[in-house]
């Protein structure tokens, strides 16, 4: 006969089968109503983020929506989380810095700020969000803009240390560059036209903002006498 815990152990394999099918197709269903959000942003901008669209681009029922995620906010709220740049893209390099700070000079600030450029310039469904967060106020996009400063605070904090007594503002310094970069990407995107009579659409043109951003980030560290 067959002892009570060899039985015990031929049965565990099964009900973890049969548990693991249904976590695997809610998994599957979470990504798919997740990745929808994206699509209807593209297609109909951000009056078209409804239950509805959502739902039928996803394929599935909108019911799901409100069992996965309880509030069709809170299903948005996780796709931007997905694709802003501090809270996923930079998150790793973040994290890295936060435990390694002496690794904060100027060869990582530019990293930073490149990345952030590229990664802006390609993705469609961050400009698309930019956008959103530009055209009123949102409750949501405010919260996800105060986290994001959050996350960006413990960067700055490094960079005020080593800045301190410099006559540098790190702080407007990046101010200023990110939200170039911001409307710099914006406007190339929107319209295709030049700005400064730069095309930053075209290989070239993109490639001499680049290296004016490591220019004055090199700059900015001479000036300040940091050698990091």
């Amino acid at each position: 006969m067959m002892s009570k815990s060899k039985k015990t152990e031929t049965e565990n394999p099964k009900s973890r089968k049969v548990a693991s099918g249904p976590l695997r197709e809610k998994a599957r269903s979470m990504k798919k109503l997740v990745n929808a959000v994206g699509k209807v942003l593209q297609k109909h901008s951000y009056p078209g983020l409804t239950a509805v669209n959502i739902a039928n681009e996803a394929g599935l029922n909108r019911k799901l929506i409100y069992t996965y995620f309880g509030t069709l906010d809170n299903l948005i709220e996780t796709y931007i989380m997905e694709k802003d740049f501090w809270k996923s893209g930079a998150k790793k390099m973040l994290s890295n810095l936060m435990v390694n700070p002496d690794s904060l000079g100027k060869l990582m600030v530019n990293t930073v700020l490149q990345a952030q450029f590229d990664t802006l310039l390609n993705d469609k469904a961050q400009q698309k969000i930019l956008h959103w967060g530009l055209a009123g106020k949102d409750k949501m996009l405010r919260k996800m803009a105060d986290q994001r400063e959050a996350t960006g605070d413990g960067l700055l904090d490094i960079l005020d240390k080593d800045f301190e007594q410099s006559g540098v503002d790190i702080r407007a310094f990046l101010a200023l560059h990110i939200a170039g970069i911001y409307y710099l990407s914006l406007h190339a995107k929107s319209n295709g036209s030049t700005f400064c009579g730069i095309d930053i659409n075209d290989a070239k043109g993109k490639a001499r903002i680049s290296k004016a951003i490591q220019h004055n980030v090199e700059t900015v560290y001479k000036a300040a006498g940091i050698d990091k």
